[in-house]
């Protein structure tokens, strides 16, 4: 799929599932890593993650340019575009929109596998399981505020 049919199928959903056009730019983004898309609020562009076309499929990317449009159509009438704000909410349910994309097979190893590193209080015993290491001699316990000890580290299953 060409940056081309990329535009026709996003005017052609924006008419479809909104009844309004979309008169902007719709492009892939090679450089685009951990989202599916991204919608830009100066130019009203919205850029599209080919990976997730190539890996999820074609009804994954329908949904994510569903969701882009949803931004696009409430920034540009001045309502609340954003997340959480709730016209946004409402939208993405009355056009049958994700809320949030599905992760990439690539990313989801990746959050799989690494380490885990178990702290444990001096005071109190309780234990911290964290993915990152930490400076044991600038953070302390956040219930009894005492020394942090490293037990031990081991891989994430």
């Amino acid at each position: 799929m060409e940056n081309s049919e990329l535009q026709a199928l996003t005017e052609n959903i924006s008419l479809e599932h909104f009844g309004l056009r979309f008169i902007h730019k719709a492009i892939f983004n090679p450089r685009l890593r951990t989202t599916g898309g991204r919608y830009l609020l100066k130019s009203h562009n919205i850029e599209i993650n080919k990976r997730y076309l190539e890996e999820l499929g074609y009804d994954e990317m329908i949904g994510i340019i569903k969701h882009e449009l949803c931004h696009y159509h409430l920034h540009t009438r001045g309502k609340g575009y954003r997340h959480r704000d709730a016209d946004f909410r409402a939208l993405l349910k009355k056009v049958g929109a994700p809320r949030f994309c599905g992760q990439l097979p690539e990313n989801e190893a990746k959050k799989r596998s690494g380490k885990v590193v178990v702290y444990q209080c001096a005071g109190c015993g309780i234990l911290f399981k964290r993915r990152r290491s930490i400076n044991t001699a600038r953070y302390v316990c956040g219930k009894c505020r005492g020394e942090l000890r490293k037990v031990k580290e081991m891989s994430a299953q």
